[in-house]
């Protein structure tokens, strides 16, 4: 990963002056470490009439793999290669703007004591990045630094194979921005529009990135005619965020063409109450959207198959609705937790005679689980190897046979829209798969097919129009001729023991 800044200067300003703007020495090779590599700064030429700075940056391509703790088994059959060969060491991405964060540092917030008046001052600067991944080809970088004030922007799409003319071009760019500006802008510029030119970053987006973004765009965000795409990309498509930032460029937008402080006029809100909405966490919409189906279906008896630590089971016991309900786990550390949560030494008798956990492992059958309304697998199915799966379906669907069974599972289609999650890894190092929306469908048809159910599919959280929702659930129903049946069963059972 590549940047070089260059200026020209003269005897009296000599373009050296950009060391001290810096804060790096010309005739220095300086050496940094970053959160996932290495960055180096040098000075390929240093003289009175030219001065260029390069920035280089060495990703870590296996540190990048065990950051992220093992992602990637299972899935796609080219994921775990995709974890070593991608283009994250070499293509300028929000990587690098860490990096600039970290060198740069007094540079992008224009503080310079050796110089002040030369960092307040425009140079003539020639920045060059020469492999720039840009989601919207040479036309987009064009609309992104075109306004910005740069006398030239020179954008080269790079060609897949040069041998090759007729594969066409690849989604890379050759960068060359020149002009005169101030030092601090250019930089600022370049660390907000790096990753949004990529389309993504690579660590979680949090509601800090809303002032980062601000501080970073002062002075020319504000009024960019693209500002709602660049805030957009910034922020990973986080669409409260995104319009938290909006709300405050407007701000900005109405102090400046007032020539007010922006405090002055966001005086609408008393800042000593809390009346921010938060955002509801994935895990709690998913157990709000399994409690609606299981009232939908007006069950009572409720068995929660693979219950971890007991947060479903604990929603469960708030609603009389549910009079008995049976936390199944394989795991009894995971069980002694979940009584922990629950508290069930402290808990009254009545209550106490709702909830049972239980050790069990759901690819057995058990005659325990039989005769219940409903079952829930949340989040379970992905942490079973896909050769394990028939046994789990037989002992679920084939033997405990519940009225209603609801399953869900991670939509993979939607981890694109995780920023923390690099191409081609699952949510979490214990998943052995994650299915798109078909191939959970397929699956879900053909269980439902097999053991006498028809099967009905709910988004949980904010259905993607592109990608779809994070989680998707399947809402399983014993058919009615299945019913008829065990009902006749039961009857002549009961005469025969008559």
């Amino acid at each position: 990963m590549f940047l070089t800044i260059s200026t020209t200067g003269t005897p009296e300003r000599p373009a050296t002056d950009l060391g001290f703007l810096l804060h790096k020495h010309p005739e220095k090779a300086q050496t940094f470490s970053t959160s996932h590599g290495t960055a180096h700064v040098f000075y390929p030429e240093a003289s009175a009439e030219r001065c260029t700075a390069a920035l280089l940056l060495e990703v870590d391509s296996v540190a990048l793999v065990r950051r992220g703790k093992g992602k990637g088994r299972g899935g796609a059959p080219d994921a775990a290669l995709a974890q070593y060969v991608n283009d994250r060491p070499y293509a300028a991405s929000s990587l690098l703007s860490v990096a600039m964060s970290t060198v740069f540092k007094s540079a992008l917030s224009g503080t310079c004591r050796a110089m002040p008046e030369r960092a307040r001052q425009p140079l003539p600067l020639r920045i060059e990045v020469p492999a720039l991944p840009a989601r919207g080809g040479v036309e987009l970088v064009q609309k992104l630094f075109g306004p910005l004030g740069w006398t030239s922007v020179e954008a080269a799409a790079v060609p897949l194979d040069e041998e090759f003319p007729q594969w066409g071009d690849s989604r890379y760019v050759q960068l060359v921005l020149e002009g005169d500006m101030r030092l601090a802008d250019a930089l600022r510029q370049l660390y907000v529009l790096l990753p949004v030119l990529d389309d993504a970053k690579h660590y979680w987006v949090a509601p800090d990135e809303v002032d980062k973004l601000l501080r970073a765009g002062e002075g020319w965000l504000a009024e960019h005619p693209e500002q709602k795409l660049i805030t957009s990309r910034y922020l990973s498509r986080r669409w409260g965020l995104t319009r938290q930032a909006m709300e405050r460029l407007e701000l900005v937008r109405l102090a400046e063409s007032d020539d007010l402080d922006v405090a002055s006029v966001d005086n609408a809100v008393d800042e000593t109450k809390d009346t921010e909405e938060k955002p509801v966490p994935l895990a709690e919409q998913r157990r709000a959207a399994i409690l609606e189906a299981l009232r939908a279906a007006g069950a009572s008896r409720v068995l929660d198959l693979g219950c971890g630590q007991g947060q479903l089971v604990q929603a469960l016991l708030k609603d009389v609705a549910f009079t008995e309900i049976v936390g199944v786990d394989v795991s009894m550390r995971a069980l002694t937790i979940a009584s922990r949560r629950l508290k069930l030494d402290r808990m009254g008798e009545r209550q106490a005679g709702r909830v049972t956990l239980q050790q069990g492992s759901l690819t057995y059958t058990d005659k325990r689980l039989k005769g219940y309304d409903a079952a829930v697998l949340s989040e379970v199915i992905e942490h079973l190897d896909l050769p394990r799966l028939p046994a789990l379906e037989y002992a679920v669907f084939g033997s405990a046979r519940p009225r209603t069974v609801l399953v869900t599972t991670p939509n993979v289609e939607y981890n694109v829209r995780w920023d923390m999650l690099p191409a081609g890894h699952v949510r979490h190092s214990d998943h052995r798969f994650e299915w798109n929306r078909a191939e959970f469908g397929q699956w879900a048809r053909e269980v439902a097919e097999r053991h006498g159910y028809e099967v009905a599919f709910v988004p949980v959280g904010p259905d993607d129009p592109e990608v779809g929702p994070p989680t998707q659930m399947a809402v399983f129903t014993r058919n009615a001729a299945d019913e008829t049946t065990n009902a006749t069963d039961r009857t002549e059972k009961e005469a025969k023991a008559a």
